[in-house]
Formats: structure tokens, C-alpha cells, sequence
């Protein structure tokens, strides 16, 4: 289920390169929009919850919690339930800590190929359709509002193994432009859905929210973090 957050981390802030893709006036219209709300962000909070299904079982599994983000490159990603977790990233380092295991996990997030071309964006380089192939769903299928939902298939990384991940399908706030949801679908049939709520934009996040500074006696561990 964390595979699919390293992704999501990624893409918490592409939608703004997707000016480049056009497919149909609509399509346009609505990623020139999108663009243009999100450039403007600096910084941003919101809540999300996280629903996983996984080939062959019934019953979905649940997580939620809050997610911060600073421009140039500072991410903040909390689980509170069902257990509390705590995600830094800084550009490409990353830092996974949790509490009840006293312990924080560093690693690289580019080591990580589902991760590779989200993350260039997050650093803001790069463009979206660069990495993707950005387009409507097959069925043109359409969100709140009457917007259509965007889908982006991943380019193959060189030199680095196949990627997971097959496509990524976004619903956009028809209101705020913002990003509403992304499923992550992978290739062995599961399915990860983020949606995103109660966002707050430009307030001023301080970076000490973005920065960790662990208890005292907390174990660090360097460079452990499962490769995809």
C-alpha cells in the first residue's frame, strides 16, 4: 500500500506542466486553467484519504491523513489512521519516520523508478508531457462538474527498470482547478485512490512543518527503503 504513496507523493504538484498536452478544446481549456491556478501556488495543505483495492481481495484498505507541500521541493505526507506515519521529502532525500517503531528510515526518492518522473516535476524540472502521455479516459469519462478526468500514462524511465504503475487517472475540482483525486493503477490490477479536501493555499506554511526534528533516542537507519 506505501508503494503507491511514493508515486502520489510525486504528483501532488504535475498538473501544472500539463499545458504542453492537447487532446480536443476541452481537454485544453480545462489543463490551461489548472496551469494557471497552480502556478500561482507557493504552498498548500490538504486531507486526504487514501482507499487501496488489491487484486483478489474484497474489502478495500483505508488510510487518512494530512499532506504539505512548499515550493521549491518540500513535501510532508501524515498518516494518522490506522496507525500515525510521518513522510519528508526535501528535493530527493527522504526521510520516513514512525513513531511507534522509534525509528526514521532516509533513503533517495529517484532510486525508486515509479517514483522518477513525478519527482522531476515536483523539483520543477521538466515537463509533464515529457514523462507522460496526457488524454482524456477511453471512455471520456468526467468528473464533478461536467470536467472530463485526465488520465497520464508513464513514458519508460532509460535506464531504469519497468515501472508499476500503468496510468494515473485525475479528477480536477471543477471550482478551484485543484486536483480532487489521482488513482494509481498498477500493473498487477490494484487500484490506489487519493482524494484530496478542505485545502488551505498560499497561507504562509512555515518550513518548520516541512522539516523533521525527531525525539530524542529516535533510531536512524540510512538508505533502507525498498527499491519498486
Amino acid at each position: 500500500m506505501k508503494r503507491s504513496v511514493w508515486i502520489v507523493i510525486g504528483c501532488v504538484l504535475v498538473v501544472p506542466a500539463l499545458a504542453q498536452a492537447r487532446t480536443g478544446d476541452e481537454l485544453g481549456a480545462l489543463v490551461d486553467r489548472v496551469d494557471a491556478q497552480y502556478a500561482q501556488i507557493k504552498d498548500f495543505q490538504a486531507d486526504f484519504v487514501q482507499e487501496t483495492r488489491i487484486q483478489g481481495f474484497d474489502t478495500p484498505i483505508r488510510s487518512s491523513g494530512r499532506v504539505y507541500l512548499k515550493k521549491p521541493g518540500r513535501l510532508r505526507w501524515d498518516y494518522v489512521t490506522p496507525s500515525v506515519e510521518h513522510i519528508y521529502v526535501h528535493q530527493d532525500e527522504l526521510a520516513m519516520y514512525v513513531p511507534a517503531h522509534n525509528q526514521v528510515v532516509k533513503g533517495s526518492l529517484t532510486m525508486m523508478a515509479s517514483t522518477k518522473a513525478p519527482l522531476r516535476l515536483l523539483q520543477g524540472v521538466g515537463k509533464l508531457a515529457e514523462h507522460f502521455s496526457v488524454g482524456p479516459t477511453g471512455d471520456g469519462e468526467k468528473g464533478e462538474g461536467g470536467l472530463p478526468l485526465l488520465t497520464l500514462i508513464p513514458k519508460p524511465v532509460a535506464g531504469a527498470p519497468p515501472s508499476s504503475l500503468v496510468k494515473i487517472v485525475s479528477e480536477i475540482q471543477p471550482r478551484t482547478h485543484l486536483i480532487q483525486s489521482l488513482a494509481l493503477h498498477e500493473n498487477n490490477g490494484n487500484v490506489s485512490t487519493f482524494r484530496f479536501s478542505n485545502f488551505k493555499v498560499n497561507k504562509g506554511l512555515d518550513d518548520t512543518v516541512l522539516i523533521l526534528n525527531p525525539p530524542e533516542g529516535v533510531v536512524i537507519v540510512e538508505d533502507i527503503l525498498p527499491k519498486s
